[in-house]
């Protein structure tokens, strides 16, 4: 079971590799141009890259990183056996 979800953790990580960057670049480039700099029109550019309305995407691309987020969470925190039912008979054996 930790096999699989190395497997798709991997892939999902992959897949989501450029676009989450592309977020993450783009949303501290947006502070910074807009609150530290005043930079309105350098800003609103920024933001249409950040919803990549650019590309008429601004509906689907929120979801779809949403989506990614969620699966790598799930993925990431089932492999750290934090979740795994521990059993009793380790107990039992050393009485």
């Amino acid at each position: 079971m930790n096999r699989m979800f190395r497997r798709y953790h991997r892939q999902i990580a992959i897949a989501l590799c450029l676009p989450l960057f592309l977020t993450v670049l783009t949303g501290m480039g947006y502070t910074i141009a807009h609150e530290w700099l005043h930079q309105d029109e350098l800003g609103g550019i920024i933001l249409r890259l950040h919803t990549l309305e650019i590309l008429h995407l601004e509906t689907i691309y929120p979801i779809l990183n949403g989506l990614g987020l969620v699966g790598l969470l799930i993925t990431g925190l089932s492999m750290t056996g934090l979740f795994n039912q521990r059993s009793n008979q380790n107990t039992h054996d050393r009485g």
